[in-house]
């Protein structure tokens, strides 16, 4: 296992969404296709990562003194620019499941995404992933 490829068990068909994006728009993609993290792309290379955290963590708290009204039309103009986390952590397709695994624990995050050399996204690795890959490891041995 320890010498199993990033490549081999990334997700391909990676979602992702453009600083652009507004607060509620990623909230609703993430809970349609049930993801919990998007990775921010613009001009074809990745600038950042939003996670299901940071949406839930930048929605309203019940300490607000705003109206409701107010809450809304704020959250409905908040761009994903303004959460994302910038220049997250990535790997390479090249790199060893081992590789993945120790810098996610280190950095205590549950994904990352895959980069080419130009900072083009290929897929994302992610704590699931690497669960499918045991898994399968010990049913097969």
């Amino acid at each position: 296992m320890k010498h199993e490829l990033v490549n081999d068990w990334m997700t391909r068909q990676v979602i992702t969404i453009t600083p652009d994006v507004t607060l509620p728009e990623a909230d609703r993609l993430m809970t349609e296709k049930k993801i919990r993290r998007l990775p921010v792309v613009q001009n074809g290379r990745l600038i950042g990562i939003v996670t299901r955290g940071d949406v839930r963590g930048a929605q309203a708290s019940e300490a607000t003194s705003l109206s409701i009204w107010e809450l809304n039309y704020l959250l409905a103009r908040l761009k994903i620019e303004d959460i994302m986390t910038r220049e997250p952590q990535v790997i390479s397709p090249q790199a060893t499941i081992k590789e993945a695994s120790k810098l996610m624990h280190d950095e205590k995050i549950s994904g990352l995404p895959v980069v080419d050399e130009e900072g083009r996204i290929l897929g994302i690795i992610t704590e699931s992933d690497i669960f499918r890959m045991v898994v399968q490891e010990w049913h097969t041995s």
